[in-house]
């Protein structure tokens, strides 16, 4: 986990033109307030036009563990496509207009994620080239990438 993220930390402070050649992509969507016990966020991620990795931030710490990518589903009348944890506990992420519905197949978890923005807020930050800049185009990356 360190080394991932040194990995973006370095890739981030490279610039805007660093990205040009890799076209790297993130939609990240999140639960809750980050730095609480509560928080949860997922990152979807594209390179060269292909999808690759799922990451699941969660709590406080912002502990970060891997999804495996199985498959498009359709636990519903919906589109949706499907997550697993290492532990094999898998869940339905479900696009709901600009936001991603999860739950599990018991529906014992099922929470709303929102895009989450990742940025300097009032001047104070860092712009993150790769992550998607808007809703809109974080759920152009989920439909594209994961759900076709």
């Amino acid at each position: 986990m360190l080394l991932k993220q040194s990995i973006v930390l370095l890739l981030l402070s490279l610039g805007p033109g660093a990205f040009a050649q890799s076209s790297m992509k993130v939609a990240n969507y999140a639960y809750g307030q980050p730095g609480t016990d509560t928080y949860e966020a997922f990152s979807f991620w594209v390179k060269n036009g292909k999808r690759t990795t799922i990451d699941y931030t969660y709590g406080k710490d912002r502990k970060e563990t891997p999804l495996q990518f199985v498959g498009k589903s359709q636990p519903g009348s919906k589109a949706s496509f499907t997550v697993q944890f290492p532990n094999r506990y898998t869940l339905y992420v479900t696009p709901m207009g600009n936001q991603l519905q999860v739950m599990d197949e018991q529906k014992k978890y099922r929470k709303t994620f929102i895009w989450q923005y990742e940025g300097p807020i009032n001047g104070v930050g860092t712009f993150c080239d790769v992550c998607a800049q808007d809703e809109k185009e974080a759920m152009r990356l989920i439909q594209r990438y994961y759900l076709k």
